[in-house]
């Protein structure tokens, strides 16, 4: 892998993890159990997303 392609998957797994961090905060300021299940998806999905990137190094 090049250092240009790791520094791409670094900013990848940056990105990942503020979006699901994003993700959390909303959770604990949610009221509405529909809404908060939604936001507990994607959350999740950013968590497989950024595993995915982080097993590419």
């Amino acid at each position: 892998m090049s250092p240009k392609e790791l520094s791409y998957i670094e900013d990848a797994l940056s990105h990942e993890s503020f979006l699901k961090s994003q993700c959390s905060d909303a959770v604990r300021n949610l009221q509405d159990p529909e809404l908060k299940s939604c936001v507990e998806e994607i959350q999740q999905k950013h968590q497989q997303i950024f595993n995915e990137f982080y097993n590419l190094i």
